[in-house]
């Protein structure tokens, strides 16, 4: 199902995988790094995972949750000075200048985590992009790119944010390590995650970002979204997929793979539980279409935000259980988690601009695939 639906959906190359708690079901490589030089892609290709850093982040920040040393809903300003004060966007004067209110609340490190702490992305948000535009745009990869003030209160609604950015600041802040040191004594080495790192630059025959020209055909668009002031603990990762398909079966396994346990079985059990109650998580607006159009994987559903993943609580006929987890990354490369069945996939691709239909059909065979005959 995954090589028809690649087949028809004219991408440059995707890399799909089918595990369980067990091991892997299904690996397959197709199509090329790049159309110019036409390089095979191979099952360990690196990739630019983009967004699929934050729910590996994610995980530090509940390892320093479970050692005392962080809580999830004390003002996260005591250990970011940066968000001690936090103001709220209401709006622009007659001249264009932003005007502020302070915030009703502090944010926590829970408001980070589940994207409802009123910060947001200059890409997703017009608000964002124009306050930008009026104090002047900041360096890319820069911690100002970061600083911003808040769309909303903290806890008021839910807004896909810079939350884990400041989230893996305050991981480097608490331990004294550069974020990416951390996870890989933590995490990356613990997992066998040998390919996956922070980077100034894209390693040799990673896969390049393509996009579709007027004629259909694909180009080379070169983009890079790591290096830069800090390490991007909301996007900043190169990885391939087995490595993020051991992440993925540790998730099933309850924090632990091949006797290296990084996570309690509890606190995964909360990280997939639903963390905002009535507010609806998932649909994304726009502020550059050309990167990153309006998105709503799953319209027809009241899907919920867990702690680094989005929930499913229906499920899907035919597929994932209710209360799944999934998430994705900008360069249209994406994940799903099915606690229930015991059952995880990965498909990295890489292609702007994020959602792009060939690229969702090609992960929704995998997905079919996957739970074939069940």
């Amino acid at each position: 199902m995954f090589e028809e639906a690649f087949a028809a959906a004219n991408l440059p190359g995707a890399v799909g995988m089918i595990v369980d708690r067990d091991g892997v079901r299904y690996a397959r490589a197709l199509g090329v790094t790049d159309v110019d030089s036409g390089a095979p892609l191979a099952e360990d290709t690196p990739f630019q995972i983009a967004s699929m850093t934050k729910a590996l982040v994610t995980v530090a920040v509940m390892q320093l949750v479970e050692q005392g040393k962080l809580d999830l809903d004390a003002p996260i300003g005591d250990v970011l000075s940066d968000l001690a004060d936090p103001q709220v966007l209401t709006g622009f004067d007659e001249a264009g200048k932003p005007r502020l209110r302070p915030a009703a609340r502090p944010i926590t490190m829970r408001h980070l985590l589940t994207h409802t702490s009123g910060l947001g992305y200059f890409f997703v948000h017009p608000e964002i992009l124009q306050y930008f535009s009026a104090v002047g745009m900041p360096a890319p990869g820069s911690k100002d790119a970061i600083r911003m003030p808040l769309m909303f209160d903290p806890g008021d609604s839910w807004e896909y944010s810079v939350g884990i950015d400041w989230a893996g600041l305050a991981v480097e802040a608490l331990t004294g390590q550069a974020l990416g040191d951390y996870m890989q004594d933590h995490i990356f080495g613990p997992l066998g995650m040998t390919h996956t790192r922070f980077a100034d630059s894209l390693p040799e025959g990673a896969a390049q970002v393509h996009v579709r020209t007027e004629d259909g055909s694909l180009a080379v668009q070169p983009m890079f979204i790591g290096g830069g002031e800090y390490h991007n603990g909301g996007g900043g990762l190169i990885g391939t997929a087995p490595d993020y398909a051991r992440f993925v079966r540790a998730i099933l396994r309850g924090g632990e793979l091949d006797g290296q346990r990084v996570l309690k079985e509890e606190t995964v059990r909360e990280m997939a539980r639903n963390q905002i109650g009535e507010l609806r998580a998932g649909r994304m607006g726009s502020a550059l279409p050309h990167l990153a159009p309006v998105f709503d994987q799953f319209p027809d559903q009241h899907t919920g935000w867990g702690l680094g993943f989005l929930t499913l609580p229906q499920g899907q006929s035919g597929g994932r259980s209710p209360n799944s987890l999934s998430w994705a990354g900008i360069f249209n490369s994406y994940y799903w988690i099915d606690p229930d069945k015991g059952v995880g996939g990965v498909m990295m691709s890489q292609l702007s601009p994020f959602g792009d239909a060939g690229a969702l059909s090609t992960f929704g065979a995998l997905e079919r695939q996957a739970y074939a005959g069940q």
